[in-house]
């Protein structure tokens, strides 16, 4: 098993509930145990994290709303903060700190907002947050809303590039059949590379419990999405004993399914296929700065020397040595406008120059690949 540095954990409603109605207390203190004690030991967490109308209901009372989507907005309004207060006061059990994070679909379809939650993250990680990531509830509508939060795990293991996503559930994993109703079912250890077959598709049926939105094929449709990204998947018993802990270990629980292509393949396949959008920009750099790019550096705006095309921050921009022939392409920090006021000047410029900065880099090497 490769090494496991950055992990994303999504908890489940009948995971945090413990499968009754309310929060359970014991399973969310033992859960901030293993992430924070993950933490220590040099591995980074986020958590992805239903129970916002869980904690709503409780908070009220257990009424009885009508099932559309303005109610589950109200209930997640009133049970977000209170779901969040609980994980503060957990957490700090164990001198972790923790931060909320809340997303939509149109977040992560953005090329722009998509760079400005990936910085945001990455920020949090830097500073030893624990980030906390929750689908936007009471804003969300059903055309943009991701639609429940296995399928947001996924996007934000990709969105991060995490080494693991964990799906935590009521089941041991996935099964050949319902092992509710079939004797003969017995678990699936491991899934390799190779695409879904409709046999697997069946096997996962739909939900066990009435208290998610997630059933066995949505993590089958999450994990897919992961693996495509370059992130192993494992959907394991939320309940497991120390099942964070061991699986960060290398340990084998649940059922593990495994990346379709490396981490930079996944990050160079976005990328690139940006830069076919038709609306791509085209930047010009100097001898100095091709000669950088070739041996793995970075873009800075010393050496660019011409900006064409309109185009936001987080849009791929192709890259062009001064012979005119493309070199990489890459996500641009800045939008066009900001490139023409800094294209030749030094990266300690640039706050002088825009009244902000975003980094010192046009483009970071981790967001650009070598044509």
């Amino acid at each position: 098993m490769p090494t496991i540095e950055r992990i994303v954990v999504k908890l489940g409603t009948s995971t945090l509930t413990a499968g009754e109605k309310k929060l359970s207390a014991p399973r969310l203190v033992d859960l901030a145990r293993q992430v924070a004690a993950l933490q220590v030991a040099g591995r980074q967490v986020l958590l992805v994290s239903s129970g916002a109308i869980a904690a709503g209901r409780e908070a009220l009372g257990y009424p009885n709303l009508p099932k559309y989507l303005p109610a589950k907005q109200m209930l997640a309004a009133v049970g977000q903060p209170r779901l969040m207060a609980i994980y503060e006061q957990y957490f700090s059990i164990y001198s972790a700190k923790v931060a909320q994070v809340l997303l939509t679909r149109a977040d992560l379809a953005d090329r722009r907002r998509y760079l400005n939650a990936r910085n945001t993250l990455e920020a949090l990680l830097r500073q030893h947050v624990i980030p906390i990531i929750n689908e936007n509830d009471t804003v969300a509508t059903e055309e943009i809303r991701i639609g429940d939060n296995d399928n947001l795990s996924a996007l934000v293991a990709t969105l991060v590039e995490a080494d693991l996503l964990v799906l935590l559930t009521d089941q041991d994993g996935l099964y050949t059949s319902d092992p509710r109703h079939d004797p003969q079912a017995h678990l699936i250890q491991e899934v390799g590379t190779e695409p879904f077959s409709a046999e697997l598709w069946q096997a996962a049926g739909g939900t066990n419990t009435g208290l998610g939105t997630g059933g066995m094929v949505t993590k089958l449709q999450a994990a897919d999405l992961a693996r495509h990204g370059g992130t192993m998947v494992v959907i394991a018993r939320g309940s497991e004993p120390d099942g964070l802990l061991r699986l960060a270990n290398g340990a084998r629980l649940g059922t593990c399914l495994l990346p379709v292509v490396n981490k930079l393949e996944g990050r160079k396949r976005y990328i690139i296929s940006g830069s076919h959008s038709g609306r791509a920009g085209e930047l010009v750099v100097d001898a100095g700065a091709a000669r950088a790019l070739a041996h793995g550096g970075s873009l800075l705006p010393a050496g660019l020397t011409q900006v064409t095309g309109d185009f936001e921050r987080g849009d791929t921009v192709r890259i062009f040595d001064p012979d005119g022939k493309q070199i990489a392409a890459g996500l641009t920090s800045y939008a066009s406008p900001d490139l023409q006021q800094m294209r030749g000047r030094q990266s300690s410029e640039i706050e002088s120059i825009l009244g902000y900065t975003f980094g010192d880099e046009v483009i970071h090497r981790n967001n650009m690949v070598l044509i």
